[in-house]
């Protein structure tokens, strides 16, 4: 019998139990899963968008080459088991990396999956070949693949430029879905077609999504549920009372603060809940082209003036860690050690970095009496707003009065990915915990997603030895420079590594909250509702 043990925190403690996916546990078939979304999906195309409002609802409806197994709870290329690929193969120089697929699975229209559509896919992403996507949040990911060569329908060879052992970790993340060839990219915005256990229904903006099982989905017995709907209810207060009242099975996974969290222990102690890191950081992103951030001097004030245990202590009562661009240990497997970041610029003595801040704020002509006025931008999600607001009083502090801006999620990310704004507070998702990914993604030289438009070709040389260094102590000492440098660039200023809640009902099984990444574990083939 396979398995795997896991933990939750249910409201009286910490429960170890084992989740199975073999038949042992007697899983109930038939239900709907009832979840919750917090805003409007952009689209729902995975690799078109950047946020985990599209992957929560619609990782479910695809499959990838790989995936991270669904029942560990931190991510690592350990923890990659097959998807649509059977199994995987690297040649004698790490410059090959082969799959062999699986044969008869079909699309949910009923056309056949083969190897074809692999290389549409990748193509796509990088920007390559005839069909095209709108944007591309992740192209960087896989800018070190020279060729995709389909050998047959069942085998398809990615040919590298040079070796990159981690790409491996890129290709399980939710963010690496495989698309069909055959259906229009208009058509995967609005109701794609995947291989995945569930089939889209119906979207409805603004109101829900619902999906249904795939009677004919490749793995056996799979889906246990019928369906799974998820509720778009913008108001925070709302999705938590609704969760409490037991109408809704599952909250969304990042959306339960710990102030939150003691509430639903009170109010719900049956409720099973997650408090666990989630590889997101909230952070400053200044855009350094447009004045008057592209004085280095006025990004520096604004990098002093940040508080950061202010921030953790009001938004997580001391839960959320500080750290760099990398997910801090020990569940972050490459993140900098708390006395690498002491000599920091903005991570030392509040009141000396403030003082600072004010000189260089006076020597540029502000002052108490010539005050600078400013908007900062952020997602209209309670989260980012809660985030801004304590921002904003921090500014006063060095002379400038800012005003808030929310912004509505597919617009939002349309002006950041634009540089359409002067400062914002953002929270930034890592799909896996791998420098590769952040890196590329977040900092890289004309990357979609490297919202503040940093960009340094000297870095970006250690980027690609890092990435291409098998040896793990050598390379975690790469990318420990890697952040210090970024860290001194004020490239974009991380305020802390946040911590978050997800609630499920008692009677929802099989579910594992994942403690490094938030955008990899909702396949939920393996979910049952014990009812």
């Amino acid at each position: 019998m396979n398995g795997h043990a896991y933990a939750w925190m249910t409201a009286g403690g910490l429960i170890l139990a084992a989740s199975l996916t073999g038949t042992a546990l007697a899983q109930k078939s038939g239900g709907i899963l009832r979840s919750l979304l917090v805003d409007n999906p952009p689209s729902a195309s995975i690799h078109e968008e950047g946020t985990v409002s599209v992957v929560v609802p619609y990782m479910a409806v695809y499959n990838n080459l790989v995936m991270y197994d669904q029942h560990v709870a931190k991510n690592s290329e350990a923890s990659i088991v097959p998807d649509l690929a059977t199994s995987w193969s690297w040649n004698a120089d790490n410059s090959q990396l082969t799959f062999k697929l699986r044969q008869g699975v079909k699309w949910h229209d009923g056309k056949p999956f083969t190897a074809r559509d692999v290389k549409c896919t990748f193509d796509m992403a990088m920007g390559n070949g005839e069909m095209k996507f709108r944007k591309s949040p992740r192209d960087l990911w896989w800018n070190n693949i020279e060729s995709i060569v389909p050998k047959g329908d069942h085998e398809v060879a990615f040919n590298l430029k040079r070796p990159q052992p981690a790409l491996i970790t890129l290709m399980a993340s939710g963010y690496a879905p495989i698309y069909s060839c055959h259906v229009p990219q208009t058509v995967m915005r609005t109701k794609p077609i995947g291989t995945g256990p569930f089939k889209v229904a119906e979207i409805n903006p603004n109101q829900n999504i619902r999906l249904v099982k795939n009677k004919d989905y490749w793995k056996p017995g799979r889906p246990y549920l019928d369906g799974i709907e998820y509720t778009i209810m913008p108001s925070r207060s709302t999705r938590l009372l609704t969760f409490i009242a037991g109408e809704i099975d599952m909250t969304f996974p990042t959306d339960v603060t710990v102030p939150h969290l003691k509430d639903i222990r009170d109010k719900a102690p049956r409720a099973q809940c997650t408090l666990r890191p989630s590889n997101v950081t909230s952070n400053l992103i200044i855009n350094r082209d447009a004045p008057p951030f592209d004085n280095p001097d006025m990004r520096r004030a604004l990098a002093l003036t940040i508080d950061r245990k202010a921030f953790i202590d009001i938004l997580s009562e001391g839960q959320n860690t500080i750290g760099g661009a990398m997910l801090p240990p020990p569940h972050g497997n490459w993140g900098l050690l708390p006395e690498d970041l002491t000599n920091l610029i903005g991570y030392g003595e509040v009141a000396t970095n403030r003082q600072e801040a004010r000189q260089i704020m006076r020597n540029l002509g502000h002052g108490p009496n010539k005050r600078m006025k400013i908007k900062v931008i952020t997602r209209d999600v309670a989260t980012f707003r809660d985030l801004t607001v304590i921002f904003i009083d921090q500014l006063k502090d060095i002379y400038i009065d800012a005003e808030l801006e929310p912004i509505e999620t597919s617009v939002y990310y349309s002006r950041v990915f634009k540089k359409d704004y002067v400062v914002g507070i953002n929270q930034t998702g890592s799909g896996v915990d791998d420098p590769d990914q952040h890196f590329y993604e977040n900092y890289g030289c004309g990357s979609l997603r490297n919202y503040t438009a940093y960009c340094n070709p000297e870095l970006e040389k250690l980027f690609a030895k890092q990435s291409a260094e098998a040896d793990q102590d050598k390379r975690r000492k790469l990318v420990w420079e890697i952040d210090r440098k970024l860290q001194q660039d004020i490239a974009r200023p991380i305020i802390a590594h946040n911590k978050s809640a997800g609630c499920w009902q008692p009677h929802v099984k099989g579910l594992t909250l994942m403690v490094n990444s938030i955008y990899n574990g909702w396949r939920f083939e393996d979910l049952w509702l014990d009812k």
